[in-house]
């Protein structure tokens, strides 16, 4: 993929998106404002959050391990997946033992990561994406955009036009009479998946949290199409992050008071659905839990690049960046958009693409991420690491035009006589652009900047020429 300015550049450039992610994000973060104001205790609340994560990514090994034991005295079966490959090849023979030929899915980031879906689809299975912004993005050929709801570039009559489109090619189709009414949308989506929840012999999940003491697995969900996947289907096959695990159930209910509140701006989640194992005449019997690394170990290994992993998915991060609500999901090339896409995304991947490489310079260091991270993932100190990382992978050589300016920037201002020399040019300059304050072209390397902005006209008079002219002979 190439950098992120250039994806970004057409999603700038597109009003409708502007719009809808503006109102959206716009949206949810005066919820979130207003159920966290409720919480006298809230800043305590993110700091014990940010303590059990770290606690839990201390002992990892020793959590995981115990995870596995209860799960396995539960009746499930654990799997290990190294990376995106192995995991998608575990779940793809689990499907397959079954003899179905599609299964019924939960959100989830996980599988999206691993591209599941696509290696599913090479297998000859059919994945059905249940969670109603899911199921737009699927129907629309198109990629998520948001972690909390994948859809956000999309308003009400675009979708009401994917599923006149679409439905009908894959299932159920929608009412001819259909709408743009928001009721109208659920009740085609409702009618279009309750004949897929029916038939499902086999259900894919994730999982937000993972109790290491009990072996439970949790799903928060705000639609009920969860806790279909998860109760109907004879088969149940979770893939999980390592990063999931928390010791125990105190630590859980620690979450469950932060993750709905920075997600949904709701104080409960509606719909929490928790398993452990299989149950005989209750629920899937043949329960499976794929534990994913995909590079989290690598991650984990960095002192400070750990912190990414505290993540408990809310986007709360992305509600209020600046940068995200102009240029949107998809710039990001990830399935972790935003600035936790920014930290997170290069340390599983690695900064040796193009894309990964321009990440960490998708912010405007602003410190508003870190404000309304539920587990204070210090993001923007992340940011200025990762970027000093990508600068020394690019050292020796032939200098970039940047390396080639801060290297001029750096002659200049190492000698007092070369910096008041530019000073006396530049106000030289705007003396002769008269009553101008802002240039709206400059030439080239220059230009790159005024393609985008206007550049401001340099001061008619320097500080130091000031500083002389009105204080030469006192004595200063």
């Amino acid at each position: 993929m190439p950098k992120f300015p250039k994806l970004a550049a057409p999603e700038l450039r597109n009003p409708v998106l502007r719009h809808n992610l503006q109102m959206a994000t716009h949206t949810i973060r005066d919820k979130r404002a207003q159920v966290v104001g409720e919480v006298d205790n809230w800043e305590e609340l993110r700091v014990d959050g940010a303590r059990s994560k770290d606690a839990a990514l201390a002992h990892l090994d020793d959590h995981l391990e115990e995870l596995e034991r209860n799960l396995q005295a539960a009746g499930a079966t654990v799997h290990w997946a190294r990376d995106a490959d192995e995991a998608c090849s575990i779940v793809t023979e689990l499907v397959q033992a079954t003899g179905t030929e599609e299964v019924v899915k939960v959100k989830s980031m996980a599988t999206q990561e691993i591209e599941l879906n696509e290696a599913l689809e090479a297998a000859g299975i059919s994945a059905w994406e249940t969670d109603l912004a899911e199921l737009i993005v699927q129907l629309g050929h198109d990629r998520p955009s948001h972690i909390l709801v994948p859809a956000i570039h999309r308003n009400r009559s675009q979708i009401r036009e994917i599923f006149a489109r679409e439905m009908g090619k894959v299932g159920r189709p929608a009412p001819e009479d259909m709408t743009d009414e928001p009721a109208q949308l659920a009740e085609a989506a409702r009618k279009h998946l309750r004949e897929k929840f029916l038939r499902a012999k086999v259900a894919i999940s994730g999982a937000n949290f993972a109790v290491a003491d009990t072996g439970t697995l949790v799903v928060l969900e705000s639609e009920g199409n969860g806790r279909m996947c998860l109760t109907l289907p004879e088969t149940l096959i979770s893939v999980v992050g390592i990063e999931k695990v928390v010791p125990t159930w105190d630590d859980l209910g620690t979450f469950m008071q932060l993750l709905p509140r920075s997600s949904t701006g709701e104080r409960m989640n509606p719909y929490t659905t928790m398993w452990t194992g299989a149950t005989p005449d209750d629920g899937p019997q043949d329960v499976h839990v794929v534990l994913l690394d995909n590079g989290r170990t690598r991650v984990l290994e960095e002192k400070l690049g750990r912190e990414a992993l505290r993540c408990i998915r809310c986007s709360a991060c992305l509600n209020v960046c600046p940068v995200y609500e102009r240029a949107g999901g998809h710039a990001y090339g990830s399935v972790y958009p935003g600035p936790i896409g920014a930290v997170l995304t290069p340390q599983l991947r690695g900064t040796t693409s193009d894309i990964d490489q321009s990440l960490p310079y998708a912010s405007s260091l602003c410190g508003a991420c870190f404000e309304a991270c539920p587990v204070r993932i210090d993001i923007p100190r992340m940011l200025v690491e990762l970027r000093s990382q990508v600068v020394d992978q690019h050292r020796g050589g032939l200098p970039s035009a940047e390396a080639a300016g801060m290297r001029a920037a750096s002659w200049v201002f190492g000698n007092h006589k070369r910096l008041e020399g530019v000073q006396a040019g530049a106000a030289a300059g705007a003396r002769l652009l008269g009553k101008k304050t802002s240039i709206s072209q400059l030439p080239w390397p220059a230009s790159a900047w005024t393609q985008a902005r206007n550049a401001p006209v340099p001061a008619k008079e320097s500080f130091r020429a000031w500083w002389k002219r009105t204080h030469e002979g006192d004595g200063s």
